[in-house]
């Protein structure tokens, strides 16, 4: 069995789905008569649940302070109408922590890879990070941050194709030409030269937690195989089957 370490920023998403057949009379603004609410673990909780889900063993290590997204949806045509952040920023983790994850063991708990989502929320500071990647093997980084020095030596990084274009000018290329994955969509996801593209589905809910999924499966899949081209297949296929899900899901 494959162990990973989790460490990042954690949250509680809520998804609030509801119908709207009138405008208030106070404002134009929609009225939500809620149907069905889903609660689940969002950001770095959710790629440990869906390393559970591949058959991973995991912990974690994230914020105590609960991070609450919740988002109000329209249940006929799933739009969001509405997303309200509570206790969106959170305390730096104890550098006593960081420094006892070392050699791919946290206190006694031996892990194959370490994932580091990084949602920019306060847990992980770029040092941190830099520590994590330069005395572990196998970091796989998932990052809101603007891309630099401090992460070249990571084996491979995830982010979307908006924070690429953020981050781009701050980066070499060349250095991260085999560690760089840009997430596009529906358009697939890019790594070196090669467009991977995703297999097109009817009946989308919801992108919510997708890139969670693809870090999970793209990592779980590598750790299994040392293939990217199979890691970046697996992972695909995972986000897809979550977007045809309500909330933040798991693959199953």
């Amino acid at each position: 069995m494959i162990k990973f370490l989790v460490i990042g920023d954690g949250c509680t998403d809520v998804h609030i789905y509801g119908k709207c057949n009138r405008l208030s009379p106070e404002a134009p603004v929609p009225i939500l008569n809620p149907i069905k609410t889903i609660k689940n673990g969002g950001m770095a909780k959710n790629v440990k649940s869906n390393l559970i889900k591949m058959g991973a063993e995991v912990q974690i290590i994230t914020n105590p302070n609960n991070i609450k997204k919740i988002r109000y949806v329209d249940a006929h045509t799933n739009a969001m109408l509405l997303r309200v952040d509570e206790n969106d920023f959170t305390e730096r983790v104890s550098s006593d922590v960081i420094s006892k994850i070392q050699k791919n063991i946290y206190e006694d708990f031996y892990f194959d890879g370490l994932i580091i989502s990084d949602y920019c929320k306060g847990f992980l500071t770029e040092t941190d990070i830099q520590f994590l990647i330069e005395h572990n093997d196998n970091v796989f980084l998932d990052t809101k941050k603007i891309l630099g020095e401090w992460m070249y030596d990571v084996n491979f990084v995830k982010i979307n194709e908006k924070e690429y274009e953020k981050t781009k000018r701050y980066v070499d290329d060349k250095k991260l030409n085999d560690k760089l994955i840009i997430t596009r969509g529906s358009d697939g996801c890019q790594y070196q030269d090669n467009i991977y593209s995703v297999p097109q589905v009817d009946g989308v809910k919801d992108y919510s937690g997708a890139g969670d999924t693809f870090l999970s499966g793209f990592a779980y899949q590598y750790m299994n195989t040392k293939n990217v081209k199979s890691a970046i297949n697996y992972a695909q296929e995972c986000a897809t089957i979550v977007v045809q899900k309500h909330g933040v899901a798991t693959i199953w």
